[in-house]
C-alpha cells in the first residue's frame, strides 16, 4: 500500500488525552520513591543523631546536640528539594492536561492537524524510476498524483504521471500500456477485474494541457467493471524515459456501497455557549459515522478542525459539528467564518474497506453570520473522564504543597 494510502487510512484523534496521562504515572513513580526515600533517610539521620549522643566520637570535635542538628538541617533540606521537585512536576502535568483538554474532541484548533487543513488536494509523489524487478538504473524519476485515495459509488479518480531528471527537468515520457486491476484482500475466492486505461497528453479528458510532458488518466470504478468490486484496486503503467522502462502504479480503495446522500445546504445555531453547524442528509445505511468539516475565518486563517461521530439510524439527519465555545474565545476569529471541505463515512469495522465514502463537499460549505465575542462561553469543557483526572493530577498538586509548607518552604 502507498504512502498515501496509509496516511489516508490513519485516525486523526487528539492524542492529548493519554500522552498526559501516561507522562503523570512516569513521574510519580519515579518522583514519589525519591520523596519516600527522602523521608527515611531524614528518620535514619534522627537515629544517627540519637547514637552520637549516647556515644560521641573523640574525633569529631563536636557535641552530641551538634550533630544531630546538623544531620537533621541536612536531611530536612534535602526532603525540601525533592517535594520542591515533585511540587514542579505535579504542576506541570496539572497545568499540561487542563490545557490540552480543555476543548472537547470533536472540536480542536485546525493548527494541531495540518495534514487536515486541505483534505482534498491530490496525493503527490516523487520517486526514482524503477523497473519490473525493483532496480533504479538513476538519472529519471517519476512524478505522479491521483485526486483521491477512498471511492464510493459513481465518483471517479484522475491520475498522472511525468517524467524528470535529478533537476526537475522535463524529461520526454512514453506510456506504453496502462490497465487497472482488483487485488484480492483476502484469502476468499474473488473474481480478478481488469480494465484498460489510457493515459494522454492531448489536452482532452483527463488531461488538463496538451504537450506538457504530463500523461493523465480517470478511472470510474462503477462504469468500468468493478460494480461489484469492494476493495483496492490498483493502476499499474509501463513507461519509458531516457530508454529506460519502468512501471508508475496508484492504489485506491473502492466500495460500491453510497451509504447515505447530502440534502443540501446547512444550518447554524448558536446554542449553550456554542455555534453549532448542522448539515442535512438522508441515510440509507444505519451505522457509526464519522463527519470532519474545516472553519476558516473572514482572512482565510484556519480556526477549527470539527467532527462528528456516532451512531445513525437510517431516514431522514442531521450531522452536527460543533465549534466550541472557549475555542471562538481563544482565538478570536474574524467573523463571518466559513466552513468548508466536507468529508464524511460509515464506519465498517473488522472489514475491507472499513468504511463507505459519502460525497465530498468540496470548498465552500456554509458562511456563518457575524457574532460578537462575548455570545460564546469562556467555559472549559467537562466529561466524566476529565474531571477523574483533574481531581487526582490536582491531588498529588496539593499533597506536594502541603508537604512544602510543613517543611518551610
Amino acid at each position: 500500500m502507498r504512502d498515501g494510502l496509509r496516511r489516508t487510512l490513519r485516525r486523526r484523534w487528539p492524542a492529548a488525552f493519554a500522552v498526559a496521562a501516561g507522562a503523570a504515572l512516569l513521574a510519580w513513580w519515579g518522583h514519589d520513591t525519591q520523596a519516600r526515600g527522602s523521608e527515611a533517610s531524614l528518620a535514619a539521620a534522627g537515629n544517627a543523631g540519637g547514637a552520637s549522643a549516647a556515644a560521641p566520637s573523640p574525633a569529631s570535635g563536636a557535641s552530641a546536640p551538634e550533630a544531630f542538628g546538623a544531620a537533621a538541617r541536612a536531611a530536612r533540606a534535602q526532603q525540601r528539594t525533592l517535594w520542591q521537585a515533585r511540587y514542579d512536576r505535579a504542576e506541570e502535568v496539572y497545568t499540561r492536561y487542563r490545557e490540552a483538554t480543555r476543548y472537547p474532541p470533536e472540536s480542536r484548533p485546525l493548527a494541531e492537524h495540518p495534514d487536515q487543513v486541505r483534505p482534498f488536494e491530490p496525493v503527490a509523489e516523487d520517486k526514482p524510476l524503477r523497473n519490473a524487478q525493483g532496480r533504479a538504473p538513476g538519472g529519471v524519476r517519476l512524478r505522479t498524483t491521483q485526486e483521491r485515495v477512498f471511492l464510493s459509488g459513481g465518483e471517479s479518480v484522475r491520475f498522472t504521471v511525468e517524467a524528470v531528471d535529478e533537476n526537475g527537468r522535463s524529461l520526454p515520457l512514453v506510456v506504453e500500456r496502462a490497465a487497472a486491476r482488483s487485488v484480492p484482500d483476502t484469502t476468499a475466492l474473488i473474481t480478478i477485474v481488469e480494465a484498460p486505461l489510457a493515459f494522454t497528453d492531448d489536452g482532452a479528458g483527463a488531461d488538463e494541457a496538451a504537450g506538457d510532458g504530463r500523461y493523465s488518466a480517470r478511472l470510474t470504478p462503477q462504469a468500468q467493471g468493478f460494480a461489484q468490486q469492494a476493495g483496492t484496486i490498483r493502476v499499474l503503467a509501463q513507461v519509458q524515459a531516457q530508454g529506460q522502462a519502468g512501471v508508475a502504479h496508484f492504489d485506491v480503495v473502492y466500495q460500491p456501497l453510497v451509504p447515505a446522500t447530502w440534502t443540501g445546504g446547512a444550518r447554524e445555531a448558536l446554542e449553550r455557549g456554542s455555534l453549532n453547524f448542522y448539515l442535512g442528509a438522508q441515510v440509507r445505511v444505519a451505522g457509526r459515522y464519522v463527519v470532519s468539516g474545516r472553519v476558516f475565518d473572514a482572512n482565510d486563517q484556519p480556526v477549527a478542525l470539527l467532527q462528528f461521530n456516532g451512531e445513525v439510524p437510517a431516514g431522514p439527519a442531521e450531522f452536527r459539528l460543533n465549534l466550541f465555545g472557549a475555542l471562538l474565545r481563544d482565538k478570536s476569529p474574524a467573523f463571518p467564518l466559513k466552513l468548508v471541505d466536507v468529508e464524511g463515512f460509515l464506519l465498517q469495522p473488522d472489514t475491507f474497506p472499513d468504511r463507505a465514502m459519502m460525497q465530498r463537499l468540496s470548498g465552500l460549505v456554509h458562511t456563518s453570520r457575524r457574532y460578537a465575542a462575548d455570545s460564546f462561553s469562556p467555559a472549559e469543557w467537562s466529561s466524566e473522564e476529565r474531571d477523574r483526572y483533574l481531581t487526582e493530577y490536582g491531588r498529588d498538586l496539593q499533597e506536594a504543597e502541603d508537604v512544602l509548607a510543613r517543611l518551610g518552604r
